[in-house]
């Protein structure tokens, strides 16, 4: 049996690339059953000041067409606690590289308190969706 019987990630999984694969799949390595929220166009755009190269519709149907992925939601908000109240997840996963940060640190302290527990993994080093955007200079 798998360690948590729910669980939750979240990404804009813009121009996909094995560092979000390699995210998923180590999260439902820890889980029975993966829920994953995919930031609307309108979310990214408030909180990263960009537009997605890949439209939301599309992104949706690539995180819906990956093997560990059991479910996916639109992400129309930052705040994980609403998203535990709408999903019931037991535990929630991201890259290690939003350790340490204000939004992860609030949400991980919430969430604690109703019994989650968030699972930072590790960052895919060298790849980023803003990297791959830049190498070939799309804007």
């Amino acid at each position: 049996m798998k360690k948590y019987k729910i669980g939750y990630t979240t990404g804009v999984y813009d121009m996909f690339h094995i560092g979000h694969l390699n995210i998923l799949r180590r999260a439902k390595e820890q889980c029975d059953y993966l829920i994953v929220g995919v930031s609307t166009d309108e979310l990214v755009k408030e909180y990263k000041n960009k537009i997605p190269t890949i439209p939301f519709e599309n992104r949706i149907a690539i995180v819906e067409a990956v093997k560990y992925v059991d479910k996916v939601v639109p992400q129309v908000n930052m705040d994980k606690f609403e998203a535990w109240k709408n999903l019931k997840f037991d535990a929630i996963f991201h890259g290690d590289d939003w350790k340490g940060s204000n939004l992860y640190d609030k949400a991980e302290k919430d969430l604690k308190a109703v019994g989650v527990d968030m699972v930072f993994l590790p960052h895919t080093d060298g790849v980023s969706s803003t990297l791959l955007t830049g190498k070939t200079g799309i804007e």
